[in-house]
């Protein structure tokens, strides 16, 4: 068995699709690809990771890089020290996923993901290891790597704070939701020292909690616990803090279309926003689209995956852009998506509004959207050789005509097509959802 990289890193069940074995074969990859360190290592609450960070570490030293162990952190505060610092690092986190999974994501030198060019490298690199592990010399004495404490967190929470420039957020009172990962204690610690009124929930990891009935995936705890604390606003983080959804003071969840729709009229207004353009993929809702439109800024378009969101927002020279599942990428603060960041920038511009976050997300009219997962025999599987499957998009696609979107893509980290579905009513969007699902299922179910 190997590992092969999906849309965000590498993902299985712990100790039983990604094995400590195939772990520590994946460090010494890493080492010999992106260079010998030294290497930044966090990891989420899981059971598994210090189980898997130890794996890697120890492939990593193998091959004589040194080891900064930052425990228990935020992936994207992984990123940011690797950028700060220009080191290489990895993740040891499945995000959202539930707990028995876990995950290897790289960060190169600079803190940006790898590129698919490198990750293609390194899987290769990972191929020969495990296909003639007898014929790679193993370093010895004075060669090996160290595995040392490292350090950060005062750093990356003070830039966290620094990222509204210097203005505070007394008179704000949030409710954040920590998903019981990698956010429950940098979250409160930033937000309290900008001096907002917090109330934290699902902030007590047990190794077996992390995302369940809660955090991004899970809203409902903290729609509830808004409305009855009259809050202003509420914060969903998911495990490894790279996404954040929001919750308005009626309880109504705010997602990642939204949070970017305000961000992108607040800087435009500010003249921060350049060529009036924001990134986003292709799951952006219709409503977005029409917003942007009508406020006058251009929307460039990526598949599905915050890479290739920061990707088009080097190429281009844009600042903002993300998905609508929390995962938004301020290119002049951060080098991926950040959680608590992308939260602090909204409770700003709250803060020097005056305006309510139900107010600020009326920017957008959010059309009913359906998405559905159908298990199919294969992860990343070539969907476009289904002629039936072609023919059956084709007609509900016809049949919305411009009152409605379907995207239909296979996941790039499960075993499962995606089947989206937007229309003015739901019950039409569900209907043909339904449809499509059955086809999926009946030409490439499992």
């Amino acid at each position: 068995m190997t590992l092969r990289f999906g849309t965000d890193g590498v993902r299985g069940i712990a100790n039983a699709e990604l094995t400590p074995e195939l772990v520590l074969a994946l460090g010494r990859a890493a080492a010999r690809v992106l260079g010998e360190g030294p290497f930044l290592v966090g990891r989420d609450t899981r059971i598994s990771g210090p189980l898997l960070q130890a794996a890697l570490s120890a492939g990593l030293a193998t091959e004589g890089a040194d080891v900064l162990d930052l425990g228990v952190f935020p992936t994207p505060g992984v990123a940011w020290l690797s950028a700060a610092d220009g080191q290489p690092a990895a993740m040891i986190s499945a995000s959202h996923n539930p707990f028995p999974d876990n995950g290897v994501k790289f960060f190169q030198t600079g803190g940006r993901k790898l590129s698919d060019e490198t990750e293609a490298a390194l899987e290769a690199e990972l191929d020969r290891l495990l296909a003639h592990p007898a014929a790679h010399a193993r370093r010895t004495g004075p060669a090996l790597g160290r595995l040392l404490p490292g350090d950060g967190h005062a750093r990356y929470e003070a830039a966290l704070a620094a990222s509204i420039g210097g203005r505070h957020l007394a008179g704000l009172s949030v409710v954040l939701d920590c998903a019981n990962g990698a956010a429950s204690e940098v979250a409160p610690d930033v937000l309290r020292a900008l001096g907002a009124e917090v109330t934290v929930l699902h902030d007590a990891p047990d190794g077996v909690n992390i995302n369940d009935g809660s955090g991004s995936t899970h809203p409902q705890d903290l729609q509830r616990h808004v409305v009855a604390a009259g809050a202003a606003v509420g914060l969903a983080f998911d495990g490894d803090a790279d996404r954040v959804l929001a919750v308005d003071h009626t309880g109504e969840l705010v997602d990642g279309d939204q949070l970017i729709a305000i961000c992108a009229l607040d800087r435009r207004t500010q003249g921060r926003l350049p060529g009036d353009t924001v990134v986003v993929t292709v799951m952006a809702n219709l409503g977005f689209r029409q917003a942007m439109a009508a406020h006058g800024i251009a929307m460039i378009e990526t598949d599905v995956g915050d890479r290739y969101v920061l990707e088009e927002m080097e190429r281009g020279g844009w600042i903002l852009g993300g998905e609508q599942s929390g995962h938004i990428i301020f290119g002049d603060l951060a080098t991926t998506g950040d959680g608590v960041l992308t939260g602090l920038q909204v409770l700003d511009v709250m803060a020097r509004t005056g305006r309510s976050l139900a107010d600020l997300a009326g920017v957008m009219v959010r059309l009913p959207q359906v998405l559905r997962n159908v298990r199919v025999a294969t992860r990343g599987m070539d969907i476009k050789g289904s002629e039936e499957l072609t023919l059956a998009v084709k007609a509900v696609e016809a049949d919305l005509g411009d009152r409605g979107r379907v995207l239909v893509r296979p996941s790039g980290t499960e075993a499962v097509v995606r089947v989206m579905v937007e229309a003015v009513t739901a019950e039409e969007a569900e209907a043909a959802c339904e449809t499509l699902c059955q086809v999926v299922g009946r030409a490439l179910g499992a």
